[in-house]
């Protein structure tokens, strides 16, 4: 064969590979909530009655069937508090769920109330153990099953960040490591990190490490006593503080065309109660009022 025939096939090829690549790499960044069901994703604290009864109501009110998940808290941490603050706030019927086990995890039996559940609440903690003991197993296909039937799925700090594809905090030596030894959450929403306590801990810099690494990312921040309410492609504020938004880009009421910004890759802003983002287009939605 002729030497430049050669040649323009494997430039050909070549730029047909790089053609699948970078088609491959523009899917795989685009971010996407699950296409039923609903992700209550609570920034952690005292959280107010409006939260809780908002989780409650996207259950099915007072008649939900409620699985708890206290998991992340560790064993000194399964007392039933959380059981109490959901009856307390109308929930008739909450089931706690919990092992370390991942045999017990694959077992039918013990996953069994996942199989009629209409909302699950993941505790606080740390998010790692979640994933220990259910990632890849049965429980975690039901955990998703309960979104695939319109159900909802909540969780506060731990609980928060586990519902996120990529794990913030992850490391089982401390919580200060972004990137750490478990780097996979649940992915209930896709090509995101979600960090909690942002304001209250003054966390609000910490995402730009991971990002940093994983520019695909976004990256949302939930400060405590608020919610990140994740319907389909969207997202809503509700609560009393800020979820904190890093898509590269700025947004702001007030405009930022007489702003100095720094470099995109140090952007961030802030959306309040009422607030609505497209995770999709990675864009602002709909401003609340002043």
């Amino acid at each position: 064969m002729n030497i430049r025939i050669i040649i323009k096939v494997c430039l050909l090829s070549l730029l047909q590979l790089n053609y699948i690549y970078s088609q491959e790499t523009a899917a795989n960044s685009i971010t996407t909530g699950p296409v039923r069901g609903t992700l209550v994703i609570v920034g952690g604290g005292r959280l107010s009655d409006t939260i809780i009864e908002k989780f409650i109501e996207l259950a099915g009110g007072a008649e939900a069937r409620i699985v708890l998940v206290p998991t992340a808290a560790g064993a000194s941490g399964y007392a039933d508090s959380e059981g109490d603050m959901l009856r307390s706030r109308g929930a008739k019927n909450v089931t706690l769920l919990h092992t370390e086990n991942r045999d017990t995890a694959n077992s039918p039996y013990f996953a069994r109330p996942l199989e009629s559940a209409t909302g699950i609440w993941f505790g606080g903690g740390r998010q790692w153990r979640l994933v220990d003991a259910y990632k890849g197993t049965l429980t975690e296909t039901l955990f998703r099953k309960v979104l695939d039937r319109g159900g909802v799925i909540g969780g506060t700090s731990a609980g928060a960040t586990i519902q996120g594809s990529f794990l913030a905090r992850g490391d089982t030596k401390n919580n200060q490591i972004m990137l750490g030894d478990h780097q996979e959450g649940f992915g209930f929403v896709s090509n995101i990190a979600i960090d909690q306590h942002v304001l209250a801990r003054n966390r609000q810099f910490d995402m730009y490490e991971i990002l940093r690494e994983r520019p695909e990312l976004l990256g949302i921040g939930i400060d405590e006593n608020t919610a990140a309410i994740v319907r389909g492609d969207t997202l809503e504020v509700l609560g009393a503080s800020y979820v904190l938004i890093y898509d590269r880009s700025f947004w702001s009421r007030e405009g930022s065309d007489m702003k100095k910004l720094p470099d995109n890759e140090l952007l961030f802003y802030m959306l309040k109660q009422g607030d609505r983002y497209d995770l999709r287009k990675r864009a602002v939605l709909v401003q609340s009022p002043r």
